[in-house]
């Protein structure tokens, strides 16, 4: 598995305590599945003060780095990490995996896609918050292409979230259809000084564009609906319409509770009247003397 070394000031010496020893399935997944039976060379992790020159250089949403070519992860443990990761744990598999994948592919260059959706199921993360990001990038953006999404991770924190998400997806349905090495065999090729495109050919059956395609026509009702119907959203959408549709049902109750109110007290003020005629009829003829009374 992958050593580590921290280098950190006396502040942040807490941290390194913390992060100084990963978990070893998650670090035998990110092995696993970038197709390494070699971890290579220690991996270096500089943990930077909110104070230092290179957080000052970092965009505040970025919570670590990794520069794969010096074996080097740079962390910003002060800061709150973003999407797709929530713990500084998380954020140190993260750039581990690209480490690992840097190493896998012999430095040659793979898609910005590729890169972070391998990192993402390395990580393991993909819960009802991924779909949902999936699905809202759906619904307001339409289906993004692979080359756009390259270059949304250039962008400020909405579009990189936005990106890491449809990353995510698109790599763990790859990795759904053509198996769990399908990663590992791209590197492999990459490794031995094949183009990208042309291993992502040569292991999938498609090419990128092919895949791309065939994954949007892949997502069915419950890939896209099932997360929003069962999220918190949609919830506070359904409680506010059930009550709107309660308050509703009680006014209808109520008007006809009170049109029926309306229609006995009409028919009391009209019996009395009756009552009333009558009584006058009957108290005439008793004081006249010449008349009979009607119960």
């Amino acid at each position: 598995m992958p050593t580590l070394s921290f280098e950190a000031p006396p502040r942040l010496q807490a941290v390194v305590k913390e992060l100084d020893h990963p978990d070893p399935k998650r670090l035998r997944q990110l092995m696993r599945l970038t197709g390494l039976a070699q971890p290579g060379e220690t991996i270096h992790v500089v943990l930077a003060a909110e104070s230092s020159r290179l957080a000052r250089n970092a965009p505040g949403w970025v919570a670590g780095f990794a520069i794969p070519s010096r074996d080097l992860i740079v962390l910003f443990p002060e800061r709150t990490p973003p999407y797709p990761d929530d713990s500084r744990a998380e954020v140190l598999a993260h750039e581990i995996a690209h480490v690992l994948m840097w190493r896998a592919a012999a430095g040659r260059p793979t898609p910005r896609w590729f890169d972070e959706g391998v990192a993402m199921v390395g990580g393991g993360w993909w819960g009802l918050e991924d779909r949902g990001r999936v699905l809202l990038a759906v619904l307001r953006h339409g289906e993004i292409p692979l080359a756009e999404l390259n270059a949304l991770f250039g962008t400020g924190s909405a579009g990189v979230s936005r990106a890491y998400a449809l990353a995510g997806a698109f790599v763990r349905d790859l990795l759904a259809r053509h198996g769990p090495d399908t990663a590992a065999r791209i590197l492999s090729r990459v490794g031995r000084g094949q183009p990208f495109p042309a291993a992502f050919r040569e292991v999938t059956g498609q090419s990128e564009a092919e895949a791309e395609s065939a994954f949007w026509r892949r997502a069915t009702f419950w890939d896209r609906w099932i997360p929003f119907l069962t999220s918190s959203i949609t919830l506070w959408i359904g409680v506010t319409l059930l009550a709107l549709w309660a308050m509703h049902r009680r006014r209808r109750r109520d008007a006809a509770m009170m049109e029926r109110w309306e229609t006995e007290d009409a028919w009391r003020e009209r019996r009395e009247e009756s009552r009333s005629s009558g009584d006058d009829r009957g108290n005439g003829s008793a004081h006249g003397g010449g008349g009979e009374l009607i119960n």
